[in-house]
């Protein structure tokens, strides 16, 4: 049995996935006072001064706290089967589809979040690792589960999930320094479609 894991934003899809979601989902109001709250964060990850790690689960608390989840759960099946399908990258969709014609297990592990990428992974027949959204009576709190799926997260979920040595291969696609604690676990590494030495 061989394993591929595969990055989402950026190395699978032509565009950051989470922010067109949040700007699909958020709702006027929370996405103008949003946009005052976080603004001065924004500009200083814009200058490369706080990781996307640490922006995320702020915009997304902004954007789902308190939210019906079943309402939220339709915003993301839409997303999954209209947008999504829209902004993959061909080349990278036929190296997974591979894999899965290989009988390779196929895992997705992205920072993005659970409410598009699992009715996507499921239409998909793959795996899932990701940002999870918490939910309480029926309603998202906007906190993370279990943190934001990013950097050495990436590697540490695989390793909690999958036991590496049970595989005869092990493949990994990522795009960012993100990704780069997930490529290390691989003997098949690539960034940007091209197989690298870490």
């Amino acid at each position: 049995m061989k394993l591929a894991l595969f990055d989402f934003d950026g190395t699978l899809t032509h565009h950051d996935m989470y922010t067109r979601f949040i700007l699909y989902s958020a709702t006027p109001i929370r996405l103008f006072l949003g946009s005052i709250f976080l603004s001065p964060l924004y500009i200083l990850y814009r200058l490369g001064i706080i990781p996307a790690r640490k922006i995320r689960p702020l915009v997304s608390y902004c954007a789902f706290v308190g939210r019906d989840v079943k309402t939220v759960t339709a915003l993301g099946k839409q997303y999954a089967q209209e947008t999504i399908p829209k902004c993959l990258r061909p080349e990278m969709l036929s190296v997974l589809e591979k894999h899965q014609a290989d009988g390779t297990e196929v895992v997705l592990v992205s920072a993005s979040l659970d409410l598009y990428l699992q009715p996507w992974c499921e239409s998909m027949g793959i795996r899932l690792i990701c940002s999870q959204m918490a939910v309480e009576q029926g309603r998202y709190t906007g906190r993370y589960q279990a943190g934001d799926c990013s950097c050495e997260m990436k590697a540490i979920k695989v390793q909690q999930q999958f036991c590496l040595t049970d595989y005869s291969e092990v493949f990994a696609y990522g795009d960012t320094h993100e990704d780069l604690a997930m490529l290390a676990l691989a003997e098949h590494p690539h960034m940007n479609g091209i197989k690298v030495s870490l």
